[in-house]
């Protein structure tokens, strides 16, 4: 049987350094799925690995797409899938890493197929987000799906939009659709989570923060605020610091709403990620070996 180590946890918490780590040591590749690494003009408020980790495993869905691409979770499902074929037909292992829970369940499960939203409700929904903001988002999704709202960045509002046109068109709560039976994989998979308290994780966070500030993530956010309604770009780390560009934040509020913001995203990464079945957790500051030995023990099942 065919192997993914999957390797799940909230950002900053040290995933990459320890996908590289087992790719090294099991000699396979890496499938990244971090929908926001996908966008080649955005690095540093992405956490891209840097080029001396990109070159120390062979990674794929990094930088491989533009901010001007439609690209949805069903479409890297069928790429990601398609990706992970050719790479166990030579190699019995592969590693999987990233933050985004959605992305990381439409690999290890797949989804059915979301219903057809009729042209007027998806009007509608549009029509009142432009003309009330993205608080009506916020109130009709909490209501109609309190449980994808516990879990859904609630800043974006393509995402919320997305959601909340399926519950009007069919009625059902959302997460109803991301719980149905979902596809057979070829693969097994065993899922690392790794872990901090919570300070602990919340004071990296904000060193990360500190740090893609000074590695120029100011600069990298000005080359894309002309573009700033873009779906790719309604993220924590942009969305502050063109909200600094338009007036409306002082620099320093603007970096400490990313520091916020983030570590409100990774307490929704959490709570997504607790929920992941058969999920082995390590503390952040693991021993390499435990990983493996718990690994080889999984597969010797």
């Amino acid at each position: 049987m065919k192997t993914l180590l999957t390797i799940i946890g909230p950002t900053a918490i040290g995933k990459t350094a320890l996908s590289i780590r087992l790719a090294q040591h099991f000699n396979c590749e890496i499938i990244s799925c971090d929908s926001r690494q996908f966008y080649k003009e955005m690095s540093i408020g992405t956490a891209v690995p840097e080029p001396h980790e990109l070159a120390a495993a062979p990674h794929h869905f990094i930088h491989n797409k533009s901010i001007f691409d439609s690209y949805s979770v069903g479409d890297f499902e069928k790429e990601a899938i398609a990706q992970l074929d050719k790479l166990f037909a030579v190699n019995d292992f592969a590693v999987l890493v990233g933050g985004s829970g959605l992305y990381v369940d439409a690999v290890l499960k797949g989804f059915d197929d979301f219903p057809e939203v009729a042209e007027n409700i998806r009007e509608k929904v549009s029509d009142e987000y432009a003309e009330e903001g993205i608080s009506y988002l916020q109130e009709e999704l909490k209501k109609r799906d309190p449980e994808y709202f516990a879990t859904v960045d609630t800043g974006n509002p393509q995402r919320m939009m997305r959601a909340l046109k399926v519950c009007l068109a069919t009625g059902q709560p959302y997460s109803t659709f991301l719980k149905r039976k979902k596809n057979t994989r070829n693969f097994s998979p065993i899922v690392i989570g790794l872990e901090a308290e919570r300070p602990i994780m919340y004071d990296r966070i904000n060193q990360r923060v500190d740090l893609m500030m000074q590695a120029g993530l100011l600069e990298e956010a000005q080359k894309l605020h002309a573009y700033k309604n873009l779906n790719a770009l309604q993220t924590v780390g942009y969305r502050e610091l063109f909200a600094y560009f338009d007036g409306d934040f002082t620099l320093d509020f603007a970096v400490s709403e990313i520091k916020k913001n983030t570590r409100r995203f990774a307490k929704r990464q959490m709570t997504w990620f607790r929920r992941t079945e058969n999920a082995q957790w390590f503390d952040f500051k693991y021993n390499l070996q435990d990983i493996i030995d718990y690994i080889n023990k999984q597969i010797q099942k």
